[in-house]
């Protein structure tokens, strides 16, 4: 098992397929999936990704509306398959989201919001633990990470681990599971 910790701080911006926002890699495999977070302001059409399922989490802002009229909040999670075509459309100015793509057929994600202090017990391939607000100490196999806003621990080979946090902050835990191919 392999534990390593992404400052946010230290991710660097550059512009979205479409030009209609930024994005800052947080992690990837590659040909399987990849984690960012993106700055969303403007609305827009998203950009097109054939064969990528997509899960946003809303972490900052007013709201985001995905063609339709429900209204994201804060941790709201929405799932789609990245050819169809989705419009945002922004509540009361820009949006922060966490994306996960994964390419279909490699690999499969789910996606929990979690206050602090919890226990889990983790089993994934890969597991990514987001700071998403305030600030988290996270224990993992006897060792303790500080974590602030935009901070990402990333966990490879994460069968059967326990998890703990202690603080005021919240925090994603996204479950990547690598898929057989035949």
């Amino acid at each position: 098992m392999n534990v390593s910790l992404i400052r946010g701080a230290d991710l660097v911006a550059s512009p979205w397929k479409n030009g209609g926002g930024i994005t800052r890699e947080v992690a990837a495999h590659a040909h399987a999936w990849r984690a960012s977070i993106a700055d969303i302001d403007r609305p827009g059409l998203f950009s097109r990704f054939d064969g990528i399922d997509r899960v946003l989490v809303l972490l900052d802002g007013a709201g985001l509306m995905l063609d339709g009229p429900a209204v994201m909040q804060p941790f709201d999670v929405a799932s789609f398959a990245g050819e169809t075509a989705i419009d945002a459309r922004l509540v009361d100015g820009p949006v922060r989201v966490f994306n996960l793509m994964t390419h279909r057929g490699a690999a499969r994600v789910s996606v929990d919001a979690w206050c602090a202090p919890a226990a889990c017990v983790v089993d994934a391939d890969t597991v990514l633990l987001h700071c998403a607000r305030g600030a988290l100490d996270v224990s993992v196999l006897r060792a303790r990470f500080a974590l602030a806003a935009g901070d990402t621990l990333r966990i490879d080979a994460a069968h059967r681990v326990d998890v703990r946090t202690e603080g005021d902050g919240a925090l994603l835990c996204a479950r990547l599971a690598m898929e057989e191919r035949s």
